[in-house]
């Protein structure tokens, strides 16, 4: 039973980081094959390096063609309602990117779950930390991708706390299924749950309040701070 909670969890990640991926590549205007390719690479890439650095054969990517399709499917959905509706998804952008970043949240949430369950089925001799990293990559590794190709620095490097949010569910998950719950379908529903609802927590908090690592400096209010003094010194000299 709960590998058919685990598929629809997964299902859960895939349309998600698609939809993500298909929202950020319309919003820099790629074009129809842009769009799709970077949608599949939102949704799958993180798990193909996971695959590479766990030894998993075949990769999650290639030997699950349905999920391919349901990225793929979903992508050209969103693309032909932004194109259909264009006038109306212009004068809501904000608000769209808004919610993908929500949809954005509960896609690191599903991955981060599948990811360290697969880990503790694969390699359970590895331990914790292999697992915990495991779930962020697999849960970030996809958007990382995708804000390369697009030539911007990745989310993950500079705001709203996404590696944090990864690891916070996937050590949450892995504490859970190894030490809490001994077990059982209810435990892995259970844990499946509360990790999930932990990272979109964390995430939508992170919007919300705009929470972001600290920065060694910001470069442009500092800008703004040193043309704001030297202004003032010219104008105290001009006073003088």
């Amino acid at each position: 039973m709960f590998d058919t909670i685990l598929t629809v969890i997964e299902i859960i990640g895939v349309v998600s980081f698609s939809i993500s991926g298909t929202v950020v590549s319309i919003d820099k205007e790629m074009d129809l094959f842009g769009v799709i390719f970077l949608a599949i690479m939102t949704s799958f890439g993180g798990g193909v390096i996971r695959d590479l650095i766990i030894g998993r054969t075949p990769l999650f990517f290639t030997s699950l063609g349905f999920y391919v399709l349901i990225g793929l499917a979903t992508s050209v959905l969103v693309f032909t309602f932004a194109s259909v509706f264009k006038k109306w998804y212009v004068e809501r952008e904000s608000l769209i990117m808004q919610v993908n970043n929500y949809i954005d949240a509960l896609g690191i949430g599903a991955f981060s779950v599948t990811s360290v369950k697969m880990c503790i089925d694969v390699c359970p001799e590895k331990g914790a930390f292999l697992a915990i990293m495991m779930g962020m990559t697999a849960s970030i590794g996809g958007g990382m991708i995708r804000d390369i190709c697009l030539r911007d620095i990745p989310f993950v490097f500079r705001k709203h706390i996404y590696a944090l949010a990864a690891i916070a569910g996937s050590a949450l998950y892995y504490l859970l299924m190894m030490h809490v719950f001994d077990g059982g379908i209810a435990g892995e529903i259970i844990s499946s749950i509360i990790a999930i609802a932990t990272v979109f927590a964390i995430r939508v908090c992170a919007t919300k309040f705009k929470w972001n690592m600290p920065k060694a400096i910001e470069f442009s209010k500092m800008h703004g701070c040193i043309s704001d003094t030297s202004e003032d010194e010219n104008k105290e000299e001009a006073v003088r």
